[in-house]
């Protein structure tokens, strides 16, 4: 698959290395000659200097042949041009936008992204991926990471495991025996450093962080077994009212269960327009640093804290901040991956990252046919891939046991006629079963394969 890429900041770069590693002819277009130099010399890609929206340059990068095009440079407007341009100059099939202004995605609007105006096939919004990853991690605030799949019925879970785990040393396939009715399974863990998937016949330690896949319905108890009882999220304070911020809050009024929320804002003017569009939370004017400030807003009493102001160290201190005096619950928006590693000394609980979470979303549509949804977990380390079994693939009709699925990749659930299913060696795949499929990033081409994936455009 031919696939230009316009934007070579980390999302761009990412999404970049994970298609070119599988195989696709990938360009990549930036008027920073130092990010296309820096994407040239570390990945198999082809590279651009210019301005994406140019004719001229995206004929260069190979648009009259491309398959798909990915505009995610930083500004709106030339993702938007360029798709125009993609399609209506070299007749690109499939074209996807980043597009972070909320006022393009109004409902009144929606008409806007239609072929006969501006062709673009899947928008995508950062602030509100984040906003529904925050979400996410309020739904299950013991949590280091949570990502739905099939419909919402199943859900993906990360678990930092401590010492009061009551399973620590305990192998795997015991567990199986313990809670034989328990509908989850560990599909991912992290030790040292290093991910991999277990084998039955491996235990959990202290320290690990481990990726479990449960039906939704078995979430609580599966976060109990594991030490992490789930809680409810009653009072929520928030950090910032940027796009992020307001969309969490609105959202939460909308729950059918009542949250008290509150929202500090440093701009007055921000502050003023959140409290308008916001029907009960209360906004705050000032500084999240402030103590004082936090007290008044109840921070001792809050079940969690959200910071995502647009620095990150502004983030990371508010947290620590609002833990040291009470918070049950700290999650921080951090762009920067360097900082992620001093998250467990500040004894902040989980992070979001926003350009993880937009090249997930990305990703998701990159690949089309039976693949549903794509989850990157961590910084490429491995995907958990939602598809459908073919009647032409070598899964169907076959007993997961004898698939010979690579040793880096777990089926963690299993869909049958709208009923989940907890997925054993003996567990036979038919046509039209739903799988969610956890991969090390080095054996994601051969899982494709077995999925024989063909790219469908529609």
């Amino acid at each position: 698959m031919k696939v230009i890429i316009c934007g070579a900041g980390q999302v761009g770069w990412q999404i970049a290395r994970q298609l070119s590693g599988e195989a696709n002819d990938v360009s990549i277009v930036d008027h920073n000659p130092a990010l296309v130099r820096r994407a040239t010399d570390t990945l198999e890609v082809q590279g651009v200097v210019g301005f994406a929206s140019h004719p001229d340059v995206l004929e260069q990068a190979g648009a009259r042949e491309a398959d798909m095009i990915i505009a995610a440079t930083h500004s709106d407007e030339v993702n938007m041009v360029t798709c125009q341009v993609a399609h209506s100059v070299f007749d690109v099939t499939r074209k996807i936008a980043r597009l972070r202004a909320q006022s393009y995605l109004e409902p009144q609007f929606a008409e806007l992204f239609g072929r006969e105006h501006l062709p673009i096939d899947v928008v995508i919004n950062p602030e509100r991926e984040v906003a529904r990853a925050a979400l996410r991690r309020f739904a299950a605030p013991s949590t280091f990471d949570v990502q739905d799949f099939l419909d919402g019925s199943v859900r993906l879970a990360g678990i930092a495991l401590d010492a009061d785990c009551p399973v620590l040393n305990t192998p795997l396939r015991q567990l199986t025996e313990l809670f034989s009715s328990l509908r989850a399974i560990v599909v991912g863990v992290r030790r040292a450093g290093k991910m991999f998937a277990p084998e039955p016949g491996d235990q959990l330690f202290d320290g690990d962080h481990i990726y479990v896949v449960s039906e939704s319905s078995d979430l609580a108890r599966t976060l109990a077994i594991f030490g992490k009882p789930l809680a409810k999220q009653e009072r929520i304070v928030i950090i910032g009212a940027g796009n992020v911020g307001l969309s969490v809050a609105a959202d939460l009024e909308n729950q059918p269960q009542r949250v008290r929320v509150k929202v500090i804002e440093r701009d007055r003017a921000r502050a003023e327009m959140a409290a308008d569009r916001l029907e009960r939370t209360i906004v705050l004017h000032g500084d999240g640093m402030d103590s004082e400030l936090l007290s008044e807003a109840g921070i001792a009493n809050a079940d969690a804290v959200l910071a995502v102001t647009d620095d990150d160290k502004t983030n990371l201190l508010t947290s620590v901040r609002a833990k040291a005096m009470g918070c049950k619950l700290a999650i921080a928006l951090v762009n920067d991956p360097s900082l992620v590693p001093l998250l467990d000394h500040l004894g902040i609980d989980a992070h979001i990252n926003p350009r993880a979470t937009t090249v997930s979303s990305i990703l998701r549509h990159v690949r089309h046919g039976r693949v549903r949804s794509i989850y990157t977990i961590g910084d490429g380390e491995a995907e958990v891939i939602e598809a459908q079994v073919l009647s032409t693939s070598p899964l169907a009709g076959r007993a997961i046991g004898n698939i010979g699925f690579p040793e880096g990749a777990l089926v963690g659930a299993v869909k049958k006629r709208g009923q989940f299913v907890k997925p054993t060696g003996s567990t036979e795949l038919e046509v039209g079963d739903l799988l969610v499929i956890f991969a090390l990033s080095k054996d994601v081409p051969e899982i494709e394969r077995l999925l024989q994936v063909a790219v469908e455009y529609f």
